[in-house]
């Protein structure tokens, strides 16, 4: 199951031999770095960590400069690891797009666009109040307060609050083109995050 860091560019389109329009996001996949690796034996688990990002070496911490010059990298922004993987793999070795190929299945996962705190028609798609007959229930949820039993509103009822900014990882995305002369990968649909936001692509397992 490859695995590699990237940067979403944004959207566009692409024509298709048959003259079929897709609509693709543009992703600067790599080069990563295998920065360590994690063994059952060793750490109870089997995994790799990749490296990704250049960044001046004033900008990390000691502890995060001293772990990626342990494996003779030069000082790198993102850390990440992916489980089950590392098979056939050293530490220092340099992955690039070349790990996927057109036509491939992946899945993606990145942080969502933050959208603030939100109430319940935004959030959650709650229908509206009446708009009519002097109300001023318009877009407040209402009650959710049940009777004299249970007396108290149960956890995990839907409400107001922070939207987005979350871990989202989208399945099932095709690769519909890989340019390895830019490190470039181009994934049928739309992939979480904003534009500059680094994302985990991952095959299919």
């Amino acid at each position: 199951m490859p695995a590699l860091l990237g940067t979403k560019i944004g959207m566009t389109q692409l024509f298709v031999e048959d003259g079929v329009v897709e609509r693709v996001t543009v992703v600067q996949a790599g080069p990563c770095r295998v920065t360590g690796l994690r063994t059952e034996e060793r750490d109870g688990y089997n995994a790799v960590q990749l490296g990704y990002g250049d960044v001046p070496e004033r900008k990390l911490t000691k502890a995060k400069l001293g772990h990626v010059k342990k494996s003779g990298d030069a000082p790198l922004r993102h850390l990440r690891e992916f489980r089950d993987e590392g098979e056939g793999l050293e530490v220092g070795q340099e992955l690039t797009v070349d790990v996927f190929e057109k036509g491939q299945t992946v899945k993606v996962s990145g942080v969502s666009k933050g959208k603030g705190f939100q109430g319940t028609v935004k959030r959650h798609g709650f229908s509206r109040g009446p708009v009519t007959h002097g109300s001023h229930n318009v877009r407040a949820p209402g009650s959710i307060g049940a009777s004299a039993t249970p007396s108290r509103v149960f956890k995990g009822i839907r409400g107001p609050g922070q939207m987005g900014n979350k871990r989202v990882t989208q399945r099932g995305l095709e690769i519909v083109d890989v340019i390895p002369d830019q490190n470039l990968v181009l994934l049928r649909g739309s992939v979480p995050g904003a534009k500059g936001s680094v994302v985990e692509i991952r095959t299919e397992a």
